[in-house]
Order: structure tokens, then C-alpha cells, then sequence
């Protein structure tokens, strides 16, 4: 299971740890992940997207069928 939201593709980030000493160790900064029910009202029908907390405000603001066609225009989704 991928750590990727399906609205704005947001994905892991890779840094450093750095300790008091400034010594840098690897780690992985996780986008804030949802998995959520949207119901669609045009299919009558609910899917269930994993969303980060940015997807969620941005389906708040365009709807669910708008962010789900941008999203299937950058190639986050294939088809919903």
C-alpha cells in the first residue's frame, strides 16, 4: 500500500536527522494520509480515497467530482 494521496499526489519525503552533535542520519517524512469515503451524487454511489489533509480542503473547495477529474488530468488516478 502506497503513500501516495490520490487528490494531489503528494508522496514520502526523504531527509536527515540531525542530532545535537550534527551527526545526519536518513529517515522519511510521511505526508499526513486519510483513507476517506466520498459520496459521488451524479453515480449515486460512495468511493474511498486515500487522501492527505491538503486533498480533503481542496475537495472542500472544488467538490468531489472537480478535484477527482484534476486529479485524473495530472495522472494521479487512472479512472474512479
Amino acid at each position: 500500500m502506497s503513500r501516495v494521496c490520490q487528490i494531489t499526489g503528494k508522496s514520502v519525503m526523504v531527509g536527515n536527522n540531525v542530532s545535537h552533535s550534527k551527526r545526519r542520519t536518513k529517515r522519511r517524512f510521511y505526508p499526513n494520509l486519510f483513507v476517506k469515503k466520498f459520496y459521488l451524487p451524479e453515480e449515486d454511489r460512495w468511493i474511498e480515497l486515500k487522501v492527505s489533509a491538503a486533498g480533503v480542503r481542496l475537495i472542500n473547495k472544488l467538490g468531489v467530482k472537480g478535484a477527482l477529474t484534476k486529479a485524473q488530468e495530472k495522472g494521479f488516478i487512472k479512472n474512479y
